[in-house]
């Protein structure tokens, strides 16, 4: 993954990108069934690491915070809720899938 790349998307204008990105995190707070393992299984990112984002973007709370403003909940009532436990397959996946995350 080349980061420092030119990327059409930086011209993209903040206003615009802001509303997508809510858009993308209340469609994620809607779909339930959605697990982070999976998300993280096929696409190697999920709403633990969005909350990170916005952290390294400059919000000013902390992890908690920050997690609890994506899952739309503390995390652990989200979990409680939501979160299933995790097999041996998505676990594999999920390690296949953030190995293609490095950068090297």
């Amino acid at each position: 993954m080349v980061t420092n790349a030119p990327d059409a998307l930086d011209a993209l204008p903040d206003d615009v990108a802001a509303a997508a990105f809510r858009r993308l995190v209340r469609h994620l707070r809607h779909r339930h069934d959605a697990q982070n393992i999976d998300l993280m299984g096929l696409s190697g990112f999920c709403r633990n690491c969005l909350a990170d984002w916005i952290r390294d973007a400059g919000f000013e709370g902390d992890k908690a915070a920050a997690r609890e403003l994506i899952h739309g909940m503390p995390m652990d009532e989200w979990k409680a809720a939501h979160q299933t436990p995790a097999t041996e397959e998505q676990l594999a996946r999920m390690e296949a899938s953030v190995a293609k995350n490095r950068v090297e």
